[in-house]
Order: structure tokens, then sequence, then C-alpha cells
């Protein structure tokens, strides 16, 4: 019984479906959460909306000594304006996130990836924070988190820190959250009211977990050029990568540029391959995704525009 690449988990005949024994914790603060980390550190599992944690302990993936169900901590299911950050709480539910008209007004680009993720059942559980935490190299929010340029805050017995989110995705499953650490909150950047943005993902299913995805956030200058873009692909590598677009800055947004980018794009992208798809396939998907997505950002940049004249 292991994980796969891209998501998902392959159970053979006979394996045991029940987790091994472990102690509960529910605590009520988030200091009394660090302090059991403090103590258990690598033994801990957190639970949060448990879509993840919850085969996983049942396949036994993850054996630890306790869970931590952060669930009822007050406070960690906020959403909160700060200056020009948005900050998620780290238990905030995804389905609540989607219906936030905060939300799609301040982070426009989560809005769109959101219907993405999973089915509207797991997104009534599955939660901001367990999808960051969790790490899946096919994950939308993390997608988001790296494209918008956010940050992840965390907590320990010592201290709190933030990391920002292109230094945070390691690997598949893997963060630069330490053993002692606590996922407490998400910044994400406040949008600009002239910036654009678009999410695509293709999938062997709607819900299932992405083969490819791609994310895109444009702003446009006075002429139509581009003046800001930032650019993303999950699914393609073992964490969502963050493509280099200093070079298309000043160009004019048409199907040229978007043809352009998606080569410059896979370039520097080292595929991975698993059951589902191959490493040229992955890589053809991520060059029409990024065609897709940069003539919807720029096409919804124009609209926001147009609006505020």
């Amino acid at each position: 019984m292991a994980p796969v690449a891209g998501g998902g988990y392959f159970c053979k005949e006979g394996e045991t479906v029940k987790p091994v024994a472990f102690e509960y914790c529910r605590p009520e603060t988030i200091a009394e959460a660090a302090g059991v980390l403090a103590q258990f550190r690598e033994e801990a599992a957190v639970l949060a909306g448990g879509m993840t944690l919850g085969p996983m302990l049942n396949l036994r993936i993850t054996r630890p000594r306790v869970v931590i169900d952060v669930t009822r901590i007050r406070g960690l299911d906020s959403i909160d304006v700060r200056g020009g950050t948005v900050a998620t709480g780290a238990t905030l539910v995804q389905a609540d996130a989607l219906e936030s008209y905060v939300l799609r007004r301040e982070v426009p680009l989560l809005a769109l990836a959101l219907p993405w993720v999973g089915h509207f059942q797991t997104r009534n559980r599955g939660t901001l924070g367990g999808s960051v935490a969790h790490a899946d190299p096919s994950a939308e929010i993390p997608l988001c988190l790296v494209v918008t340029d956010g940050a992840v805050v965390l907590r320990s017995k010592r201290r709190e820190r933030r990391v920002p989110a292109r230094e945070f995705f390691l690997g598949a499953l893997t963060t630069a959250r330490r053993p002692d650490e606590l996922l407490v909150a998400i910044e994400w950047r406040r949008a600009a009211p002239d910036a654009g943005y678009a999410f695509e993902e293709i999938a062997q299913r709607h819900g299932d977990f992405a083969i490819a995805a791609a994310a895109c956030q444009v702003r446009l200058d006075g002429d139509g050029r581009i003046a800001v873009l930032a650019l993303g692909l999950g699914g393609a590598e073992d964490h969502p990568v963050a493509v280099e677009t200093k070079a298309f800055v000043g160009r004019v947004a048409d199907e040229g540029t978007a043809a352009a980018l998606a080569e410059h794009a896979v370039q520097s992208v080292v595929a991975m391959e698993d059951h589902v798809a191959d490493a040229e396939f992955r890589l053809a998907l991520s060059r029409e995704l990024i065609r897709r997505v940069l003539p919807r950002a720029v096409a919804d940049a124009r609209l926001r525009k147009e609006r505020l004249q």
C-alpha cells in the first residue's frame, strides 16, 4: 500500500483498512495544540478536515501515536482582511471559502480554483489549511497560493514564523513545516482591482486529482501590453511550480505570446510520471493549459479595467 504521484492510493487485496491504535487529543487553543506537537513531534498527526488523513490512517500509510484534532479551536476558521493581505484560518472549510464574498472579491484566483477541488461532499469537510499542509503535487489550493505569492503562518510552542509559499512546498507531501509547528493561517495577497485571473486543469474525471493544472494572473498597461504576469503549474512536478515570466512583461497579450509562454514554461519543468500519465503527456497538457489560461486572464483583466473606468 503506497501513495502514487499526483494523488491517490493503491490498495492490494488482503491489506488492512483499519488504523493502528493512537491517542486522540482535541485541544481548545493553539497554545495547547502546539504543546502537544512539541511533545510528540514526528509521532503526531494533525486532523483538520480529515479528507486525506482519514484514508491514510485506515490504510496505515501514517501511524501516529497521537492525532491532534484542531477543528474546535476558536478562530482557526476565520477570514481576516489585514492591509494588503487576506488571512484565512487553517480550518476554514473549502465550501465556506467558496461561498465567501470576501474571498471572491479579494482572492479571485482561489474562487476560480475551488470548484475544481474534489467534489461538493469533500469540500464540505476539507479545509484550506489541510490541503496546503498535505502538499499534494496536484492540489489546486497550493498552486493558487504559489501563483498569488502568498505565505503560510506556522506556530510552535516557542514562536510564530511566516514562510513564503514558494519556499514552503519542497516536494510531494513534503513542506518546510517543522515537526513541532502547527499551520495556523494562510496569507493571500489582495487582488489588484484591474488584474485578471484564470484557472484550469485536466483530470480523468472532474473531481479527480489533476494530471495537469495551470493558474494565471495578469495586469495590462495602458497600451494593452502585459505589465504584470504570474503563472503556475500543478501536477507537472512534485510541487507547484512558479514559472519565471519576466521576459514576457511588455509583450502584446496575443495568441503568439501565449504559445511562446507555454514553450518557455515547459522547458524548465521536470515532469512526474505515474500510472496515469508519463512525463511527455504531462508536458503536452501543461502547454495546452497555458495557451488557454493566459488569454482568459487577459480577457478578465480587460473587463475589470473597463468596469473601473
